[in-house]
């Protein structure tokens, strides 16, 4: 089997900007900037055009109508654990978007499965006429 094609996204394609963090945190969180918006081009990128096709045509929030990912990280308290978190999350999107869905082959039912399915339907209809009035 084999795995599916990881991608180095060089450091210099992405865009990093330090912003204030929402939610609790005290007054630290009112004067210092941890929370990470990370930017990737999309079309600019260095990615295969395969993967940025799929990229662009996923129907995902984080990505703009120009084709730039946005990604907001303030999970943690340190802005390099949220810019590493951030550059993780646009991998794992990255690697799905590189990952080819299997064609599907379409199957018809056997004709042991059609059998059983009927077998199935006529027991649950003598089932349901059991139910019903009995008249002299």
């Amino acid at each position: 089997m084999s795995h599916p094609a990881t991608f180095l996204i060089p450091e210099h394609e992405m865009d990093f900007t330090a912003v204030r963090a929402q939610g609790a945190g005290g007054q630290n969180v009112n004067k210092v900037s941890n929370a990470v918006h990370l930017r990737f081009d999309i079309r600019a990128s260095s990615l295969p055009e395969a993967v940025k096709e799929r990229l662009l045509a996923r129907g995902d929030q984080r990505i703009t109508r120009e084709g730039v990912v946005v990604i907001k990280s303030q999970q943690h308290r340190s802005l390099e654990m949220n810019r590493a978190d951030a550059i993780a999350r646009l991998h794992a999107l990255v690697a799905a978007a590189a990952h080819v869905p299997k064609k599907r082959r379409a199957t018809k039912p056997s004709r042991g499965a059609r059998e059983r399915r009927m077998e199935g339907k006529r027991i649950r209809g003598q089932v349901k006429a059991q139910r019903r009035k009995v008249y002299d």
